[in-house]
């Protein structure tokens, strides 16, 4: 699957780990060195602000979709590619997937984890067929694999749904697998009988 725009959910700020800021860098430089256009929330803050940054350094282009709100408190990068501000955080998630290719999500925190799992969830119900990944740092999201793999088992999403989430230790790792990554085509409900 080409990847011409990926779409990267992280974090506003930059964590305690210096480890999550040179992933930040590192993927923002991969695509940027790569062709691939970065569409983000527009910040100018945290890992979002450094994946950006990292980009444009590589020559790459960079979108962001920001919020009135987030722009008037003065969080937007003026130096972007192009800069869209949107009317709040619903038309600002769905712009992202509109423009994007693919999903990756570094460390960040509760909204990052919501825009994954929204745009996981729309996934899952067909709304689109569009792979997203983790990019793994040091461990960051391994408690929430183990309990992705506990929902499997106790019966809340199935293994196949399961599998629509690559993880990759590095950007090129993970942009193989989002690459090579085959939209599964199945029922949401599997014990729904048709009428």
């Amino acid at each position: 699957m080409p990847l011409r725009s990926i779409c990267v959910f992280c974090g506003a700020n930059a964590g305690t780990n210096p480890a999550y800021r040179q992933a930040a860098i590192d993927l923002g430089r991969h695509l940027g060195e790569t062709g691939i256009r970065l569409i983000y929330g527009g910040g100018a803050v945290g890992l979002m602000g450094i994946v950006a940054d990292a980009a444009l350094a590589a020559g790459g282009e960079v979108v962001g979709i920001i919020p009135q709100s987030l722009q008037d408190s003065e969080i937007g990068h003026p130096g972007l590619t192009r800069l869209e501000v949107v009317p709040g955080m619903h038309a600002r998630k769905a712009r992202m997937a509109e423009l994007s290719d693919a999903f990756i999500a570094l460390p960040g925190g509760l909204g990052t984890l919501e825009e994954l799992f929204e745009v996981w969830t729309w996934g899952q119900l067909g709304y689109h067929a569009k792979p997203l990944g983790l990019l793994e740092v040091e461990g960051f999201y391994s408690k929430l694999s183990g309990f992705l793999d506990h929902l499997v088992g106790e019966g809340f999403v199935r293994a196949e749904h399961r599998q629509m989430l690559q993880i990759g230790e590095s950007p090129s790792e993970l942009l193989n697998a989002l690459r090579h990554w085959q939209p599964t085509v199945m029922a949401k409900w599997p014990d729904r009988q048709p009428s």
